[in-house]
């Protein structure tokens, strides 16, 4: 196998989970430091309440994209489990238009607002040359990571439907790596 294919092979299994475990550590790191020196110095960084903010945008956004990629978003298996197999088909194939259409929406639009944040050099509070757009960035590379992983839901559906097998499967054991 070839590095490239199983470095993207590595990323298609990984991503998400990669993100979040950097952008949380993050998280968790500032605000342990930031209340150790508040405490034990009486001091604070001046962005130390802002910055695990925006990193929580990476975290909730790639936690969506990663509950989409196993499927334990929400969704209504015990009615679907009730529905003629070709029916739950077409349910698969509505889920997939759907989580692919919003996204296009939410990625349009914040990839707008982040454009915006990077021609006016916005600035996160407190900081002086931390930009704004790398954390506005989360939720259009989040969505469009989401919607190639409701695109892989759906082509893992129509290898399904194929076969004959079953569509709602163990969510826990859907994607393991």
């Amino acid at each position: 196998m070839s590095y490239p294919l199983a470095a993207l092979r590595w990323l298609d299994r990984n991503a998400e989970r990669t993100l979040i475990l950097i952008a949380y550590s993050s998280m968790a790191m500032i605000i342990v430091y930031a209340v150790f020196e508040r405490y034990v110095f009486s001091t604070q960084i001046p962005w130390s309440t802002s910055i695990p903010i925006y990193l929580f945008l990476w975290v909730a956004w790639m936690g969506c994209s990663y509950n989409v990629k196993k499927r334990t978003h929400l969704s209504f298996n015990e009615l679907r489990l009730r529905m003629p197999y070709k029916v739950q088909f077409a349910c698969m194939w509505l889920d997939a238009l759907l989580w692919v259409t919003f996204g296009c929406l939410v990625t349009y639009y914040t990839v707008a607002q982040t454009q915006l944040a990077y021609n006016n050099f916005a600035i996160v509070q407190g900081t002086d040359n931390v930009m704004l757009w790398w954390f506005y960035l989360a939720t259009p590379v989040a969505w469009s990571l989401l919607m190639i992983r409701a695109l892989q839901n759906l082509w893992s559906d129509i290898q399904r439907y194929r076969k004959r097998q079953p569509f709602l499967v163990d969510t826990q054991t859907v994607g393991t790596d």
